[in-house]
């Protein structure tokens, strides 16, 4: 069977001060046509629909759009709410968008009802987790303490309940989830470890602990939402990232969506497939006059652009002077050349000796 895996659209949000509805649009119509172009059996959209609980109403206007670009594909659709979202209000109509194929999964009570799906190799049971907060579903779920590691694995021991009681032997199993996510158990020491060889490890909200990616044993795929750097955590819990770069923090990533093929006793098989880039992520240091008049800058103009300013004083009106030259200009620092060497000369200098 064959999936579409993405995440962290973040609609309605802004970049600096540029707004993203246009190359949000733009991605939502290129993942349509991908899903319609590769064939997929269902879309899988791992949370963080929206940038804010209360949407922009042109953020709003966006995802209707979808929903119906969405439903024409006639295939399943199956969403999570993340921690961006209003679950409740996301939630709004799932009953009746279930009818044109699109499932919200917006209730942490519904986690273990699955969108069954079935191939040639037999059926597939799909189970949307929402974000946990844990103090809010704790009691929902009977979950043994208030963590974040004890409201998932509450959640997966009622989806593994299903999977041996209620689905036919050999049903292969995906879980969508919206969490931090790291290899081994999530102790200390392993997430130190795995920090660099995972690359990514930018939340985008702070404050979310680490969950062990032991807690999904026995999955077959399970499709990560909430970091927004395309990565693996093991050989069957990966996330797609973001479709677009939301900071530049994220200048490095390369933006992608997920094709999943998933066959019996095997690992999926994962293709990336790239997303369209609005404009390209550029960060530059320097002097004003260099910035403004050095020819070497000239491809920066198609940029957007994160600029830090190494003059002693900042230039007056620097933004208005930037944005003439690089009209994609979206943040300015200033971090003067002269304090910054007297810093590094004084960190270096060993402490005077007496009498020395």
């Amino acid at each position: 069977m064959r999936f579409l895996h993405t995440s962290d659209w973040h609609l309605g949000r802004r970049f600096h001060a540029e707004d993203l509805i246009p190359a949000q649009e733009a991605f939502l119509d290129h993942l349509v046509d991908t899903a319609r172009n590769e064939g997929v059996d269902a879309i899988l959209v791992a949370g963080d629909i929206y940038y804010r609980a209360i949407p922009s109403l042109d953020a709003v206007r966006l995802f209707n759009r979808a929903l119906h670009q969405l439903a024409d594909l006639d295939v399943p659709i199956i969403m999570i709410s993340g921690n961006h979202d209003s679950a409740h209000r996301l939630g709004v109509g799932s009953g009746l968008f279930a009818r044109a194929g699109i499932h919200l999964r917006t209730d942490p009570g519904t986690c273990d009802v699955p969108v069954l799906l079935n191939d040639a190799d037999g059926p597939v049971a799909v189970y949307g987790i929402p974000y946990l907060e844990p103090s809010m579903v704790r009691d929902r779920l009977e979950a043994e303490a208030v963590s974040h590691r004890a409201v998932l694995t509450a959640a997966l021991d009622r989806i593994h309940a299903d999977l041996t009681n209620n689905q036919q032997a050999g049903t292969r199993s995906v879980v969508l989830a919206h969490a931090f996510v790291t290899p081994g158990t999530g102790q200390p020491e392993e997430r130190e470890k795995s920090a660099e060889a995972d690359s990514e490890c930018e939340i985008a909200v702070s404050g979310v602990a680490h969950v062990g990616a032991d807690v999904f044993h026995g999955i077959d795929y399970v499709a990560l939402g909430h970091l927004h750097g395309p990565q693996r955590v093991t050989d069957r819990i990966h996330y797609s990232g973001s479709p677009l770069a939301y900071s530049f923090s994220e200048a490095r990533h390369t933006k992608s969506i997920t094709l999943v093929d998933l066959t019996p006793n095997a690992v999926p098989a994962l293709t990336h497939l790239l997303c369209p880039v609005p404009l390209r992520l550029e960060c530059v240091t320097g002097f004003m006059e260099d910035l403004l008049t050095n020819p070497d800058h000239e491809p920066l103009k198609d940029a957007w652009l994160e600029v830090t300013l190494t003059d002693t004083a900042l230039p007056f009106e620097a933004m208005a002077h930037l944005r003439r030259r690089f009209p994609h200009t979206a943040s300015l620092k200033h971090r003067p050349a002269l304090s910054l060497t007297v810093a590094s000369v004084r960190d270096r200098s060993p402490l005077p000796r007496p009498g020395g």
